[in-house]
């Protein structure tokens, strides 16, 4: 299946590092940014079904504390990606 690529300047496709825990989650670890430079995801606050009025799409929306900050991981149709700050 060919996948379509849709510019959106607010929007990053992120390489994300995950694991599947016993039940079937989905656990991001870590994310690599386009640049390459990775970053621990120290906690995982929540996970819940959500939109981005920012960058638009909608996913599992998953709020993580990043270096002290928070950052909303959007996985959507099989792919990671964060808000543009």
């Amino acid at each position: 299946m060919k996948r379509m690529n849709y510019v959106n300047p607010n929007k990053v496709y992120v390489t994300v590092k995950a694991v599947f825990d016993a039940d079937g989650g989905l656990n991001p670890l870590a994310l690599v940014w386009e640049d390459g430079r990775e970053y621990q995801i120290d906690k995982v606050i929540d996970v819940r079904q959500a939109a981005s009025l920012k960058a638009g799409g909608t996913g599992l929306r998953y709020t993580c504390l990043v270096r002290g900050g928070t950052t909303c991981l959007f996985f959507e149709e099989g792919r990671w990606w964060v808000e543009r700050k």
